[in-house]
């Protein structure tokens, strides 16, 4: 799980890293201006990306059993938004998801996000404890090892396969199977009530 987190926000953080760099060595106010807003956009996206991980893999929303189904939309909706290539969709009928249906979620999700390599449309449905995640893209990739945990293989867990990994765990001890389909240009992932 550190190796993912790690290789997910590496990109960010070196961003700000870059852009202190050339803002140290900057006279003209204009690309000054410019540098703080990339800086402001890098800051902005690794904080987003720890919401999202917080809330995925960590104890986010406190110890209470509901965390905020609207809180759990604005994090994938801002992680999708992030590469400016997808697009976002969320359909639910409750206003609260208890923590084993939020990691589920974040984890299909993200691993959705993952196989929309040139973008696409990333769309979510909850209804009735039903938990929906379809990708569209015109190119799909599902990491092999994810795609093998994912249809119930036990494997070593990496930084690839955390996310199928913790999916398959919560759902199994929520008493819920996880879903699995691959059609041309169209990933559905989910977890239903055995």
């Amino acid at each position: 799980m550190c190796s993912r987190l790690c290789h997910d926000l590496l990109s960010p953080v070196g961003a700000l890293n870059n852009g202190l760099e050339l803002l140290a060595d900057e006279d003209d106010p204009a690309l000054r201006k410019e540098y703080l807003s990339l800086l402001a956009d890098g800051a902005r996206a690794s904080a987003e990306k720890l919401k999202f991980f917080r809330l995925a893999f960590g104890a986010a929303g406190g110890f209470g059993d509901r965390i905020d189904a609207g809180e759990v939309r604005a994090s994938l909706d801002s992680l999708a938004g992030m590469s400016g290539k997808v697009a976002f969709g969320w359909v639910a009928d409750c206003t609260t998801l208890d923590r084993s249906a939020t990691r589920i979620v974040l984890n299909l999700g993200l691993i959705a996000l993952d196989a929309l390599v040139r973008g696409g449309r990333l769309d979510v449905g909850l209804e009735g404890g039903e938990i929906v995640v379809r990708a569209e893209g015109a190119r799909l990739v599902l990491d092999g090892e994810v795609r093998r945990v994912l249809a119930g293989e036990a494997l070593p867990t990496t930084s690839r396969t955390i996310g199928a990994v913790l999916a398959s765990t919560v759902a199994e001890r929520d008493g819920r199977t996880l879903l699995l389909q691959e059609e041309d240009g169209v990933l559905l992932l989910g977890a239903s009530r055995v």
